[in-house]
Parts: structure tokens; C-alpha cells; sequence
């Protein structure tokens, strides 16, 4: 057997290479949040029975401030948060949000591992991300992808009240029941989005972590609920006409489809087919510029409004009104 050379074992400093660069990124995230991901099981009466759920929350306070989607614990009238230290706590709703799927829970202990929140706006497509969750309930279960898509779109309800949470993440980390309320981390381990659906194999979707979804999680902490405006009508982007188009240096404005009777809008003089090009000095192309402008800063608070009717444009003076329900 001339020529051949056999090895009887890899050489020594192969064997001590445990792990590579993508490999240490996600073991390290999943060192620092994994202490931070609840287990939670939701308990809820349904038509005179009682039904079982599940899925994950993240801690953001060490005395017991958790937050999960409000799917996870909407209509729960009881339920725990399990951790992987062993402990099992019972769970209050502090406060839930539908129309962010973002919910608060608060457990009693002073000693929990807060996760540290990150800045979805920092995020780039084709970036490594890591998803930890309960999926099926096994507890603090991780994987791994990348950002497929930034900027999506995922469309949300309360009662009569639908509303789309703008700048989701997609993500093709392998998301599964149980993961809604999980913690999307960027590779250094910071919470950059909340889990919240499963669109379809390969392609999972999460609430990003940014200054927006934080104002939201600040007023659940402490009033419980998030205020919002209310205008009265429904719409959607239209495009400007050309000459329009040129002077306001913008393409779309939103076209009022329809104005509820009696509202805010109805009360300013507002019509259907009125396209808002303005308000409150903030040039409004699509419904999310809209949704950026309708806080709750200005419920009860005259503002004004630039309309395009017949060509021409108008000013109005609207007062917002709270969004119940």
C-alpha cells in the first residue's frame, strides 16, 4: 500500500474547534435569552367548556413584567409562565393590545432575567436572526435563520376595529404553535421582535421591537391599555392627479372611501372621494402615514387637514376622538 497514508485520529486542534462563527452567534444568543422565554399555558372557558392553550412570553423586567402577543392570552381567565430554572408562576394580563398583538403579563417574583429589548430598525434584510419559544410546548426550544423581508405587513383586529401593524419582520427562522410571544433576537442577543404568526412553511412573521411598539408596551405597564385616534372613515392610497402630483412633490394621497356618520371626519366636513394629501403638517401618502399621525396625543385636540375635492385643495379642522373597543 505504498503512497498511502493512514490517519488513526483527526489532528488535536480539529478536535478542539467545537464550534464555528454562526454557531457561536446563536449559542450565545441562546445562553443570554433563554433564562428570559416563558413557558406560558392559558387556560380559557368557551362555551360552558374549558380549553387549553399555550405558547411563549419574554421577560423585560426582574420584577415580573413579561411580554407576550395578545393572541397568546386573549379571553384567559387564568394561566402560568414556566421557566428553565424550574419555576412556575402564575400570570396576571397587566394589559393587552389586539391591534399591536402585544399583550403585558406581570408574575410575582423580584428576581427574573430581563431579556434586553433591541431596535428592529436597525435590521437588514439577509440578517441572522434567532427565534426562541415554547413550539408544541417544548420549553425554550431555539432556531435560526435570516430577515427575509422587512417592512411586511400583518393585518389585526378588535372588534369592529381592524388595523394593519406596520414594519414586520419576516423571518424564515422555523416558527411553530407555540412560538406567538416568543423572542426574535438579532445575533447579539437583543429582542428586535415579538413572534407572532406562522404565514406558511419557511416564513414566519414578528411584531418588531422599535419606538413605536415601545410607547405601546410603556402605556400597557401602566395604564393597561393603549389609546388611540379615531377619524370615522375608512380608505385606502389613491394616486394624485399629475398636476397635483408635481406641486405637492408626492405620488398618492388617501382616498376617503367612506365616512361614518356622525364621527370626527363626518362632524370636519369631510366626504367620500376626498383624498388626504395632510395632517397636522405630515405629508399622508399611504394608511400607515395616517396610522403614524392618529395617536393619542391628538384625541380631543383640534388638527388640520389639507383634502383634495374636485381637483382643488382644502383645509379642514378636525378633533380626534378616542377608539373605543
Amino acid at each position: 500500500m505504498a503512497g498511502l497514508t493512514f490517519i488513526s485520529a483527526p489532528p488535536r486542534a480539529v478536535e478542539e474547534e467545537p464550534l464555528d462563527a454562526y454557531s457561536r452567534v446563536v449559542t450565545e444568543a441562546a445562553r443570554l435569552l433563554t433564562p428570559s422565554v416563558a413557558n406560558l399555558r392559558v387556560s380559557r372557558r368557551v362555551r360552558g367548556r374549558r380549553l387549553d392553550g399555550g405558547g411563549s412570553g419574554v421577560v423585560i423586567t426582574p420584577d415580573g413584567y413579561v411580554l407576550t402577543s395578545a393572541h397568546v392570552v386573549a379571553g384567559a381567565d387564568e394561566g402560568t409562565a414556566s421557566f428553565v430554572d424550574g419555576r412556575e408562576l402564575e400570570f396576571e394580563i397587566v394589559g393587552s393590545d389586539p391591534l399591536s398583538d402585544l399583550a403585558v403579563l406581570r408574575v410575582d417574583a423580584r428576581d427574573l432575567v430581563p431579556a434586553e429589548l433591541g431596535d428592529a430598525e436597525r435590521l437588514r434584510v439577509g440578517q441572522l436572526v434567532v427565534a426562541i419559544g415554547n413550539p408544541h410546548g417544548f420549553t425554550g426550544s431555539v432556531t435560526a435563520g435570516v430577515v427575509s423581508a422587512l417592512g411586511r405587513s400583518l393585518p389585526t383586529r378588535s372588534g369592529a376595529n381592524v388595523r394593519v401593524v406596520d414594519n414586520v419582520i419576516q423571518t424564515d427562522a422555523a416558527l411553530n404553535p407555540g412560538n406567538s410571544g416568543g423572542a426574535l433576537a438579532d445575533g447579539r442577543g437583543r429582542v428586535v421582535g415579538i413572534n407572532t404568526a406562522v404565514a406558511g412553511v419557511g416564513l414566519g412573521l414578528a411584531v418588531p421591537i422599535n419606538a413605536a411598539t415601545r410607547r405601546i408596551v410603556g402605556a400597557l405597564m401602566a395604564e393597561g391599555r393603549f389609546r388611540r385616534a379615531y377619524l370615522g372613515i375608512a380608505g385606502g392610497p389613491r394616486p394624485l392627479p399629475p398636476r397635483l402630483a408635481r406641486e405637492l412633490g408626492r405620488k398618492s394621497g388617501v382616498e376617503i372611501a367612506q365616512v361614518v356618520e356622525g364621527g370626527p371626519a363626518d362632524r370636519a366636513g369631510m366626504r367620500s372621494e376626498d383624498l388626504i394629501v395632510e395632517l397636522e403638517g405630515t405629508p399622508i401618502e399611504t394608511m400607515d402615514d395616517l396610522q403614524r399621525v392618529v395617536v393619542s396625543e391628538v384625541i380631543g385636540r383640534a388638527v388640520r387637514a389639507k383634502v383634495v375635492r374636485g381637483g382643488r385643495e382644502r383645509e379642514l379642522e378636525l378633533v380626534p376622538a378616542e377608539l373605543e373597543g
